[in-house]
């Protein structure tokens, strides 16, 4: 069901961290009337964050491709080592409660 709604993943992700997000807001001391704002002003900090990642990291493949046309097979393989590294560590480092 997920391969054919993914869109349904995503929602629930979303619809969970959300209410992290406010059960946090209530924590801090946040008026109770000011939440909605406090979320909607966070979904668009984050939005505005990724969107600005994901430029930087196109401006970064575009350089790399106008430097040099053909690269090490092993190249490709960086991104996931670089990021599994330290989500392998995070994941391990919370499960052990370090």
């Amino acid at each position: 069901m997920t391969g054919q709604y993914p869109w349904i993943v995503a929602f629930v992700f979303g619809l969970l961290h959300g209410f992290g997000f406010v059960g946090a807001l209530s924590n801090v001391g946040l008026p109770q009337n000011e939440v909605p704002l406090a979320l909607l002003m966070l979904n668009v900090g984050v939005e505005l964050g990724q969107l600005m990642f994901v430029a930087v990291i196109l401006a970064l493949i575009e350089v790399l491709r106008r430097i040099r046309t053909e690269w090490p097979a092993w190249i490709r393989q960086l991104p996931a080592y670089g990021i599994g590294g330290p989500a392998s560590f995070w994941l391990i480092e919370r499960v052990t409660g370090f």
